[in-house]
């Protein structure tokens, strides 16, 4: 069975003691355990101080076939930062801005140039969803729209070539929107005058949604994606929403994500949905959660290290 653990932001020391809470020896030079199998749900770099060792911890991991992952968005954007704009002199497919250069510093400090050109060659064979007999696992979002457009554009132009990150990278293409929902998670603008400060500090006029319940008749603050929705204003959601709505029913297979910063408790947030992102680079905690089968999801099994 399965063991998944939530967004890492280079925090290895709580790695390493999550995967010998949950069983895992390191004796062979890699964690393994008896008769169980890591999935990571991305997010593996960025923010924290051991970038590094979480990457040597998860790629060997992966490459010894006792771990699975997904790609998170900061693979995706890394991959994209470093990609050379072909039609922009000098520029690149994620803009060098001082946000995205301030997001993305502590990769840069903590990797050498070779050693980041070998990783970013490993975020591109990471899938964005992986679905196995009883689970599903994505970054942010289970949208079969979004992922069988990925895996069309894969088909086309191979696999995160540069290619396939300009298609991506193109606000106007089916391809740049799967990207924002499987990997980023739906959102939806605030009314207007309404901005919200995020855990990094930045005022947000967007809102991540709670993509796999049915929006109708529900409010901003019903429907945020978000540890605390007090923040957000109790006006009913506009109609539009339900356009970029995921609904999830409850009698499918159970689907895992990170993505969302979340703290608190950590518990399912319907019978078969669980986001194990509980924000370790902010003070919170490093999350997974240990699948048996079960269809429908338990808070016990639910395990946390503090960050």
């Amino acid at each position: 069975m399965y063991d998944l653990i939530g967004d890492i932001h280079g925090h290895s020391d709580e790695l390493v003691e999550l995967l010998h809470l949950l069983g895992y020896d390191e004796d062979r030079g890699y964690f393994s355990h008896r008769d169980r199998k890591v999935i990571f749900v991305g997010d593996f770099i960025d923010r924290g101080p051991q970038i590094h060792r979480v990457l040597k911890i998860a790629k060997a991991m992966i490459d010894n076939d006792t771990a699975l992952a997904v790609m998170g968005n900061h693979e995706f954007n890394a991959i994209a930062y470093h990609t050379p704009d072909p039609n922009a002199s000098g520029g690149h497919l994620r803009r060098h801005s001082e946000k995205n250069n301030l997001q993305h510093q502590a990769t840069l400090d903590q990797l050498s140039d070779s050693e980041l050109a070998e990783y970013l060659d490993w975020f591109r064979t990471l899938p964005v969803a992986v679905e196995l007999d009883g689970l599903r696992v994505v970054h942010a979002c289970w949208s079969r729209d979004g992922i069988a457009a990925i895996g069309d554009a894969i088909q086309q132009h191979g696999r995160f070539t540069t290619e396939f990150m300009v298609a991506a990278t193109d606000e106007n293409s089916r391809l740049f929107h799967a990207i924002e929902t499987v990997l980023k998670g739906p959102e939806t603008p605030l009314p207007a005058g309404v901005g919200v400060e995020d855990k990094e500090g930045r005022v947000r006029h967007e809102m991540r949604i709670r993509w796999f319940d049915q929006p109708h008749g529900k409010t901003y603050r019903q429907y945020a994606m978000c540890a605390d929705g007090t923040a957000f204003p109790d006006d009913r959601l506009p109609a539009h929403v339900a356009e970029i709505a995921c609904p999830y029913s409850s009698d499918e297979r159970p689907v895992f994500f990170g993505h969302y910063w979340l703290s608190g408790e950590p518990k399912p947030l319907a019978s078969n949905i669980a986001c194990l992102d509980y924000s370790v680079a902010k003070d919170g905690h490093l999350c997974a959660y240990r699948w048996s089968g079960e269809q429908k999801l338990e808070p016990a099994k639910f395990v946390t290290v503090a960050g």
